[in-house]
């Protein structure tokens, strides 16, 4: 059941229509900087989030072009049209957003709030320097970010590849269980990641199980974690 802290009570509460009926994200997203791009980030692994667990969801944005453009480098999915129909909505937004920023002209539904973001990298490398901070952290992506993130990145990728020639094994349950308790407990994204470094590290886990675990986790993360699977020599 995954629970998002609503920023204008500071409550937690579902971020779902219940029972299980359609929930909108709506990514306010209105400049071409990277405090918007990450709105859309948010946005769009609260909807992998949903969908994960069962609930059919749309997204909804409509950010200029650019930014559009920066969104789908990064491997954010098309949002719909800001008219598209939806049930219980979730909007999220740059914490402190104006009227210049789309903020919604009405307190209806959950506000999820998004620190900003500053500096750029290679998509992917900028995708995980996003996510691995908590998104009401401002996030100032320098040199030195991206090129942690960027090591870990490609290290991540080719041990799934390596992982992948090993007989498979399911995902053990209390892996799963830590994964799903991360991510549903306000979205926190950056224990997901902490999961995924204790299973890298784990001693006598099958590696088909590690693979197993990175492919699950990677359908909320969207880091492309299987793309080098076929390269290794």
């Amino acid at each position: 059941m995954l629970r998002i802290t609503d920023a204008r009570t500071g409550e937690s509460t579902d971020a779902f229509a219940a029972p299980r009926g359609l929930t909108r994200v709506q990514a306010h997203a209105t400049r071409s900087d990277t405090s918007s791009l990450r709105v859309l980030l948010v946005a769009d692994v609260l909807a992998r989030a949903l969908e994960i667990g069962g609930t059919p969801v749309v997204t909804v944005a409509d950010p200029p072009a650019e930014l559009r453009a920066r969104a789908l480098e990064l491997g954010i999915r098309p949002a719909e049209a800001p008219t598209a129909p939806g049930g219980r909505t979730v909007h999220v937004l740059r914490t402190h957003a104006t009227a210049a920023d789309g903020r919604p002209g009405t307190v209806d539904g959950i506000h999820v709030e998004v620190a900003p973001a500053h500096g750029t990298a290679e998509p992917g490398v900028l995708r995980l320097a996003l996510l691995a901070r908590p998104r009401r952290d401002v996030v100032d992506v320098d040199d030195d970010t991206a090129a942690r993130a960027g090591e870990l990145l490609t290290r991540w990728r080719a041990a799934v590849a390596r992982w992948a020639t090993r007989p498979s094994r399911p995902v053990p349950e209390d892996v799963k269980r830590q994964l799903r308790t991360a991510w549903e407990d306000d979205l926190d994204v950056p224990a997901v990641l902490e999961v995924l470094h204790r299973v890298e590290r784990a001693d006598g886990l099958p590696d088909g199980a590690r693979f197993e675990t990175y492919a699950y986790a990677d359908r909320l993360l969207g880091l492309e974690l299987t793309r080098d699977i076929g390269t290794l020599g």
